[in-house]
């Protein structure tokens, strides 16, 4: 999809510099993709302690796949 959006160019080359993208597309591609990442982290984050398993963390990592 393509997308006209106003950012501040130093921000732009920098975050392209600190990425390694090649584009400045690829730049903000990849900082979005990042962003949903972490916030996708986060909440799942905030469900410590609400989940019940009736398995143990070892039989859990130990579970045949």
């Amino acid at each position: 999809m393509r997308t006209t959006i106003t950012l501040d160019s130093s921000l732009v080359k920098s975050l392209q510099h600190v990425s390694g993208a090649r584009s400045k597309a690829q730049a903000v591609l990849l900082a979005v993709q990042e962003y949903l990442r972490r916030r996708q982290i986060a909440k799942i984050k905030t469900l410590k302690g609400k989940l019940k398993f009736s398995l143990s963390a070892d039989e859990i990592r130990h579970a045949q796949r």
